[in-house]
């Protein structure tokens, strides 16, 4: 109860304050008057879905927690579908351009928002829980909940400024570089989303874990995924190597972009096989409510990544990938270096 309400009333307020927030975002991204005002056109509609995008997130978070496992399956596609079909009519058919493509995002997000409620109603029902038991939960530890979500709000602002720097450097590089970026951050986003399922699952066991002060369930969990998520980050590398050209030229018909992009698609053979381990890092600690660590983890990686864009004047756009490569490795290192602190001193459980 107490994430939802903080998740809805945060949404509300960045819907409220939307104008003079994407005012300042577009201002410091910059580019051509035409494709700011179609971004702003966008943006001032798509953000009225923010109390649905940040309450789906606590739900998503919440369904995992109780290992209710379809949910992000069940989520995700409805409300993938449901913005593909609505993209189609809204802006094919009743030609609202990028009105409508905002539009129709919004309405996804709402249409997930009450699935979302509805699952957990089921769950709530099946498990026997009363309206009395969540007026309880309710007066829980508000103030615990709200230094989880600072420290967690801190590291994902620390992510967001990171990838946001990837935008907005590569946007000073010229036109092309933003979409040859873009397109090798459509495929970041599919090994992202693949290797991000086994943290999903860690998080759930990792917390049922932590729950049970059980160690030996915590390292069979770990040596599970690391494993099954070696193999599937091994086999994304190897799919870019083999046929990744292939793949950039399915997502742009341009051939200066292909030609461009063919260039970079180096980083996505490398970026699965280092960004693995700290996915799966991620999702032992959220589930052991490190938070803290966490956002110091994130500290120290958006550092390095900070520290690696001075070498942009010399690689280019290369630069950019490696600030990131870096970025991904360090966050990897840093949360290994402290579970294994904990680990050999004993003090995981603490």
């Amino acid at each position: 109860m107490q994430p939802l309400i903080l998740a809805l009333s945060a949404g509300a307020l960045i819907a409220l304050l939307r104008t003079p927030i994407i005012d300042l975002a577009l201002h410091i991204v910059g580019g051509s008057e035409a494709v700011l005002e179609q971004a702003r056109r966008f943006l001032a509609i798509r953000w009225l879905s923010a109390p649905a995008s940040l309450a789906n997130l606590v739900l998503l978070g919440w369904l995992l927690g109780v290992q209710y496992a379809r949910a992000p399956v069940i989520l995700l596609i409805v409300g993938n579908i449901l913005n593909i079909v609505l993209d189609l009519w809204l802006v094919m058919g009743l030609h609202m351009n990028v009105q409508g493509a905002a539009l129709a995002t919004v309405i996804a997000e709402y249409a997930t928002l009450l699935i979302g409620l509805l699952m957990v109603r089921k769950v709530l029902r099946l498990r026997g829980v009363s309206p009395g038991m969540l007026k309880q939960a309710w007066r829980g530890n508000f103030r615990r909940l709200l230094a989880l979500n600072r420290d967690i709000m801190l590291r994902s602002l620390l992510l967001q400024l990171c990838f946001g720097a990837i935008t907005v450097l590569g946007a000073r590089m010229g036109s092309d570089i933003i979409a040859v970026n873009a397109v090798l951050m459509t495929l970041l986003t599919f090994t992202a989303y693949a290797l991000d399922g086994f943290a999903y699952a860690v998080e759930a066991h990792s917390g049922q874990a932590y729950g049970a002060r059980d160690g030996s369930q915590l390292l069979d969990v770990w040596r599970a995924a690391c494993r099954q998520s070696g193999i599937v980050a091994l086999l994304f590398a190897l799919v870019y190597v083999l046929a990744g050209e292939y793949i950039i030229a399915l997502l742009t018909s341009l051939p200066q972009i292909q030609l461009l992009a063919d260039r970079y698609l180096i980083w996505q053979v490398v970026l699965p096989l280092v960004g693995v381990w700290c996915y799966l890092l991620d999702g032992m600690f959220i589930g052991a409510t490190r938070a803290a660590e966490m956002r110091n983890s994130m500290a120290v990686a958006a550092a390095g990544f900070a520290l690696t864009l001075l070498t942009i004047p010399l690689l280019g756009n290369h630069g950019l990938w490696l600030a990131l490569t870096v970025f991904l490795a360090l966050r990897g290192l840093s949360l290994a270096f402290i579970w294994r602190r904990h680990w050999r001193k004993g003090t995981w459980f603490a």
